[in-house]
């Protein structure tokens, strides 16, 4: 199962942190693993390189994190925001894949 914590600060999302694996499928055919993966590096590219907002990114074995830094974009925690709602869908189309938990 793919564990999706997101933060919150100031009544809004400020980053998350996405470890696990969803266990759908096998290593390498993982539908459930490919979406989020691509959902969380388009996240992760649109707040850095579009959004230019400072944001602490972190990519270790099987983790990826996001952190906004102060004064972040309203664009980007709204993006946050929606990238939550897209991995509730997901996991509303292939239950127990994923856990999101709210800090």
């Amino acid at each position: 199962m793919i564990k999706a914590v997101f933060y919150k600060e100031n009544g809004g999302l400020s980053g998350f942190s996405l470890s696990g694996h969803a266990g759908y499928g096998t290593q390498g055919n993982d539908v459930v693993c490919a979406a989020v993966s691509s959902a969380s590096e388009l996240t992760c590219n649109t707040v850095t390189d579009f959004f230019g907002d400072e944001a602490q990114v972190g990519v270790e074995e099987n983790t990826l994190t996001l952190r906004l830094k102060n004064g972040s974009c309203e664009y980007s925690r709204k993006l946050i925001e929606s990238f939550k709602v897209h991995l509730e869908l997901i996991n509303e189309e292939y239950p127990d894949s994923i856990r999101i938990v709210i800090k």
